[in-house]
């Protein structure tokens, strides 16, 4: 009955954000609330609700002081000779801008943060894909899959859950892996071609001088040969601070990698520091704080009602049902297909449920059934990683909330236009697994 209800929880709110009935932050809020009354827990939705925000508190916080520091970052020009140097690369052609994002995604996303790595990859391209009227989803959307890709690495959290929930060898679980990422890397440069070139064929090919053309009768300045950027926007720019805002954003990259503190004081410190260099103006600061709290709360408000969602979910048991049933509908007949199956089912269960949920809960099971087959545990370790690129898509991945805030787009309409492209890139994985051996067949 708990299977029952979870799954119907998750398929109304999937109808309800992607018909556009509800917001996403709504939705997150409303329908497991009613879902917990219908299934008698009504008495401990609060309990459940505060554990499940207490849970993300952290990463609130963390996301809060990472839009505001990098909304600091981008307002003094930290970014601007990026985008000088890609618009002077791809010469206003749609396609060139797209596969740009797919590679500087992936480059970036090597740190196996896709926090940051979407912050830098949408402060850099946005304005590029907003001058030439481009279609907003796809930026996103790109983004998205790069890191899908990377988010295998090592370092990256799935990868380090598999391992320790069914106690492997890193360097057995992955470097097999490192060839399957490199043709899932081809796949989203593929598709970024592909995407980009309907664009092209839409839109046509920009000259340098229709770029750093006055749009919608506002004066341009430039900067480092960047983008143009308008009068207002000038003002406040800081290029002469433009290395000690680099070295400040690199020593930033390498404590988060090396882990030097929790994120949230990472970012709270170095948002701190960042606004003193640049606008040492106590009204200079709080006018930069009160033009970025549009996207600090439309980020952080969804990161708090997923809470609620994720608390009720874990709360009630459902996310446990949910995995118990669809693991025992699997037939004896498909055990030595196990390596497969869990490389496709992956990608529902992951996007379900948490990756902790899932990798501690949901694989322990999956490898133990196929254990009496003679698999191996790490092989399905692998098979486990491979549908990562459509769990990052799924409402309860607080990141993907960051992305959707900075492109400024809907999250019903991105995850229409992203999920069959997330979707390919699992597939593609998974076939190229089998064929080089990675997983069998």
């Amino acid at each position: 009955m708990l299977a029952i209800l979870g799954f119907s929880m998750v398929a109304v709110f999937m109808y309800l954000i992607m018909s556009g009935k509800l917001s996403a932050l709504i939705a997150l809020m409303i329908v497991p609330a009613v879902f917990a009354v219908i299934a008698g827990f009504g008495s401990d939705i609060g309990e459940m609700a505060l554990t499940g925000i207490t849970e993300l508190a952290p990463t609130g916080v963390m996301l809060m002081f990472a839009i505001l520091y990098f909304g600091i970052m981008i307002d003094a020009g930290l970014f601007d000779p990026v985008v000088g140097k890609i618009l002077k690369a791809v010469k206003g052609d749609p396609m060139k801008i797209v596969v740009g994002t797919a590679v500087l995604a992936m480059i970036v996303s090597l740190d196996g943060d896709g926090t940051t790595t979407y912050m830098i990859t949408i402060s850099a391209m946005l304005p590029l894909y907003q001058r030439l009227k481009m279609n907003p989803l796809i930026l996103p959307a790109v983004a998205l899959m790069a890191v899908g890709v990377t988010n295998l690495t090592p370092w990256g959290g799935p990868t380090a859950r598999a391992a320790s929930a069914l106690n492997l060898d890193m360097q057995e679980l992955f470097n097999p892996l490192i060839p399957v990422m490199i043709a899932g890397a081809v796949w989203v440069i593929l598709s970024a071609y592909w995407m980009g070139k309907q664009e092209r064929k839409r839109l046509g090919v920009l000259s340098m001088d229709e770029l750093h053309a006055p749009a919608e009768g506002k004066s341009y300045l430039t900067f480092f040969g960047a983008a143009a950027v308008s009068e207002e926007e000038a003002k406040w720019k800081r290029p002469k601070l433009i290395w000690v805002n680099f070295a400040l954003t690199i020593g930033l990259m390498a404590m988060l990698i090396l882990g030097v503190m929790p994120l949230p004081i990472l970012f709270m410190l170095a948002f701190a520091i960042a606004i003193t260099i640049n606008y040492p103006n106590v009204m200079h600061q709080k006018d930069r704080i009160a033009a970025h709290a549009g996207n600090v709360l439309a980020v952080v408000s969804l990161v708090f009602a997923a809470g609620i969602f994720t608390g009720i979910l874990s709360g009630t048991e459902m996310v446990d049902a949910m995995a118990n049933s669809l693991v025992a509908i699997i037939p004896d007949s498909m055990g030595p297909h196990l390596p497969v199956i869990t490389a496709l089912t992956s990608m529902p269960f992951t996007f379900f449920m948490s990756n902790d949920a899932y990798y501690f809960g949901v694989l322990p099971i999956i490898a133990e059934a196929a254990s009496t087959y003679g698999i191996s545990a790490v092989e399905l370790g692998r098979a486990s990683l491979l549908g990562q690129p459509v769990h990052l898509l799924s409402p309860l991945v607080a990141s993907t909330y960051l992305l959707v805030g900075m492109a400024k787009v809907d999250f019903g309409q991105y995850q229409r236009f992203t999920i069959l492209w997330t979707v390919g890139t699992s597939i593609v994985m998974t076939i190229a697994a089998i064929l080089l051996g990675v997983i069998s067949f």
